[in-house]
């Protein structure tokens, strides 16, 4: 019994001590389960659009996704970072393409969970994204998209972004401009907003800068007329704003366009990928081979906020710039990129800043997370209609400020990045670093690495330099010397004519109106001068004088010396066609003189009138651009040539030419109808006559022609001085060289002989001339009287036979009229005699 009892008592101690094992082992295991449960994080659900396929726009979610990616798993592993929380991303691709982005923004907020935050790139996506946002109270974080359009605080009121806004190239590109030297620039952009507004800042940037738009070319898919038309603009400096797709079409067309070289800088952006021009060539249809896209591509500028931070410090994360690069390219290798061969995906650039955008993201969060608790909130409790929580994260990514792995983080006021901007230049197919420059203090640090084609800036132009054709200097001394010449020999005939004025030679051939018309030619010679003054010699100001003076000078030079010939042959057909009655009264000279007097004063006052209503003013014709032979000189001559015009040029010059013109062939039909008379009167009639035929048929060939070869400076000098010299030379040599020989072959005697080529007579014939001009008057007085008598007879026998025929009705065989009749041809017959008598 008592053993049973001992058995019963270890039985029941053994079951004892198996429940107490048993409990205490469960204790233990519920110790260690429940730390964990406690332990266990809350998740935050971020929204994430990421642009990784498409055929246009930016794809940069190919490296940004993958970066983002990292970020996440480096947040989470953060122990002094969202303690009990953990960050959980949920992604769709967008293709950049903003209908799509909006549907998967849909898709991201109808789905559960609630996501607390939205990542975005790609600047199309993100406007469209950031403006539907704020309807459900989500802050947006891009991490891709420059548009200065998201800018906007009124228009996108959560909006933040760790890639700087496109505008901050703009300031970079004005300081490149004015460092350079280029004060005129053209623009050429892709239709997208991003773009649309980055000119437009430009625009105002270049006006305050002073720096001339010379075109601003845009295309939506094709730039092939777009780049025609840079071409066609003489376009030298060109800013480029487009997508990385687009900028392969526009290099191909650079390339057959031959803009490129030189003679021609291109700026581009800075976040294509390198060898970006090399890809995708035969898959976009881009009919340019890769060796013609790197010559095209060969020293463009690209500017760019720095992505990647330039020193070797650790950033927030404790990865420095190359740590992060090589967990990049480890991370984009295992996605199938080769990034040993170079072979970069889109948006590589941007990847640091998707990576900080999480990071900046996470800082805000934690912040957030600290306000909330002293309210007694909590971040999990977020709702798309929690506005205040919303404005706690926006005050908190506000104030966010830290190092990164693309530099430092921060953002202004409007949610833009601030960053320092970076130059780069491609120096043989290699982007070289030529600088930074802090747009925020305006300081620019640059390395002078800089490599021009022609080892000299490029210009932003063609040089036009403006060359004035001017006569060649040769043609006008030698054209000035032949007219020095002819004053000199008017002045010495002038001086002839008047010593040896006595002389009948000189006499008989009018010595004052031959020395008007020496005065005229010497005027004409002055013309040549003058004609041949341009601006090789003369100022502007002196050029509107001296147009004046030729045209005065020309003028009345012309008016004396023709109007001196003129009014010669206008006498000798005077005297030589009117009736008999009318010989008797005589041209007296001063008559002479008041033709030529007239002929002066009617050109006086239209010059008068001309020069005070119209005067002329230097007027410039320019040509066609024409190139030098060096083709190392970028320069285009611009040839000019002056003129002498009035604004109503035109009008004055046909009344001109209608004048002289009706005095020429008026000058022409009397030298013809006189061309066989001879005149003792004027004794070189003949030898006027002639000069009359050189001067007006110079005249009239000359003036068309000239008009016709206006545009030739040389050509047209040569002709018109040679008109006037030859026309001035052979009249004063038909007029004087017989006059000067005849006076060399009678010496110094004083003949009483005229010795006038077209017949000469001596005082004796001249005595005998008049006697029989005297005779022949009283002649004709009789004549007249007889004339008179035999009128009156022939009155009377009419009268009879009137009568007659009234009495009878008939006259013939009539004695009386016979008698009559035989009177009157007795009368005829006396007067034939006497007539015949006087002509003796």
């Amino acid at each position: 019994m008592r053993n049973l009892t001992y058995s019963r008592r270890k039985s029941s101690e053994k079951v004892f001590s198996i429940i107490f094992y048993f409990l205490t082992c469960n204790l233990w295991l519920w110790a260690l389960y429940l730390p964990l449960v406690s332990a266990k994080k809350k998740e935050l659900h971020i929204g994430g659009i990421f642009p990784i396929n498409g055929t246009g726009g930016w794809q940069g979610g190919q490296a940004c996704e993958p970066a983002a990616q990292m970020a996440l798993l480096d947040v989470n592993n953060n122990k002094d970072l969202l303690s009990g929380y953990t960050l959980k991303l949920h992604w769709y691709d967008s293709e950049c393409e903003p209908g799509r982005g909006a549907a998967v923004m849909y898709q991201l907020l109808y789905k559960d969970p609630v996501k607390v935050m939205l990542l975005a790139g790609c600047s199309t996506v993100c406007t469209t994204v950031a403006e539907a946002a704020k309807k459900w109270n989500l802050i947006v974080l891009c991490y891709g998209a420059s548009s200065p359009a998201l800018s906007n605080r009124q228009r996108f009121e959560t909006l933040f972004r760790t890639h700087p806004s496109a505008t901050v190239h703009n300031p970079t590109r004005i300081k490149l401009m004015q460092k350079f030297g280029w004060s005129r620039v053209a623009i050429l952009q892709q239709a997208e907003e991003v773009f649309i507004s980055t000119v437009e800042d430009l625009e105002e940037r270049c006006k305050v800068a002073k720096i001339e738009i010379v075109t601003r070319q845009s295309f939506l898919t094709d730039p092939t007329e777009a780049v025609r038309n840079l071409k066609r603009q003489d376009a030298r400096i060109v800013v480029g704003l487009f997508y990385v797709v687009a900028a392969r079409r526009v290099l191909c067309e650079i390339f057959k366009q031959k803009l490129y070289g030189k003679a021609y800088v291109w700026f581009f952006i800075g976040w294509y990928e390198d060898k970006w021009y090399e890809f995708g060539l035969e898959d976009e249809g881009i009919n340019c081979t890769k060796e013609e896209m790197r010559q095209a591509a060969e020293g463009h500028l690209t500017t760019e906020a720095v992505m990647w931070n330039q020193d070797n410090r650790t950033t927030i994360s404790g990865m420095t710039e190359k740590d992060f690069r090589m967990r990049l390219h480890a991370e984009l290798s295992k996605k199938g990129f080769d990034i040993d061969s170079g072979r970069l995906p889109e948006g590589y650039q941007e990847a640091p800043l998707a990576y900080d955008a999480v990071w900046a993201l996470a800082l805000a969060f934690n912040k957030t997370i600290e306000k909330l608790a002293e309210q007694g909130k909590k971040l999990e409790e977020f709702s798309y209609t929690n506005r205040g929580i919303r404005d706690e994260i926006y005050n908190a990514l506000n104030t966010t400020s830290f190092l990164g792995v693309s530099g430092k983080t921060a953002f202004s006021e409007k949610g833009d990045r601030i960053a320092l901007t970076q130059v780069e230049q491609m120096i043989n197919g290699t982007y070289n670093l030529l600088g930074y420059y802090d747009t925020e203090n305006l300081i620019m640090q640059w390395y002078n690495k800089e490599k021009w084609t022609s080892e000299k800036v490029p210009q932003d132009r063609t040089i036009e330099k403006t060359v004035l054709r001017k006569v060649s200097l040769s043609l006008f001394i030698s054209m000035s010397t032949v007219a020095g010449v002819g004053i000199v020999w008017a002045i010495l005939l002038i001086l002839f004519t008047y010593t040896y004025r006595e002389r009948n030679v000189i006499v008989l051939s009018h010595p004052v109106t031959n020395t008007l018309m020496l005065i005229g030619h010497a005027l004409c010679f002055v013309s040549v001068f003058l004609v041949g003054l341009d601006g090789q010699f003369v100022s502007e100001s002196m050029f509107t004088i001296m147009c004046t003076l030729r045209k005065w000078c020309l003028s009345i030079g012309f008016t004396l010396g023709y109007g001196a010939m003129f009014s010669k042959v206008w006498r000798v057909h005077r005297l030589t066609t009117k009736n008999k009655s009318a010989t008797k009264h005589k041209i007296q000279p001063w008559k002479l003189y008041l033709l030529v007097a007239t002929l002066v004063a009617i050109e006086v006052i239209y010059l008068t009138i001309w020069t005070l209503v119209d005067p002329l003013r230097r007027v410039v014709e320019s040509f066609q651009p024409e190139f030098p032979d060096d083709l190392e000189e970028d320069i285009r001559i611009m040839p000019q040539l002056e003129h002498c015009e009035s604004y109503h040029n035109n009008i004055w010059l046909g009344i001109t030419y209608s004048f002289k013109g009706l005095l020429l062939i008026f000058g022409l039909f009397l030298a013809y109808e006189t061309r066989s008379l001879k005149v003792r009167h004027i004794n070189d009639s003949r030898l006027v006559a002639m000069s009359i035929y050189n001067v007006a048929v110079l005249c009239l060939i000359t003036t068309p022609v000239t008009m016709i070869i206006s545009s030739q400076q040389d050509a047209s000098f040569a002709f018109v001085a040679l008109a006037i010299i030859f026309s001035s030379m052979i009249t004063m040599g038909l007029v004087y060289i017989p006059k000067v020989a005849e006076v060399i072959r009678e010496g110094n005697e004083r003949s009483d002989r005229s010795s006038a080529p077209d017949g000469g007579t001596t005082k004796e014939e001249e005595e005998r001339y008049q006697k029989l001009l005297s005779e022949n008057e009283q002649l004709q007085k009789i004549l007249e009287q007889k004339e008179e008598r035999l009128r009156q007879l022939r009155q009377k026998l009419e009268d009879k036979n009137a009568i007659r025929k009234l009495e009878s009705g008939d006259d013939d065989g009539d004695p009386a009229a016979i008698k009559v009749d035989m009177v009157t041809t007795t009368e005829d017959s006396k007067t034939k005699d006497i007539a015949s008598k006087g002509g003796d």
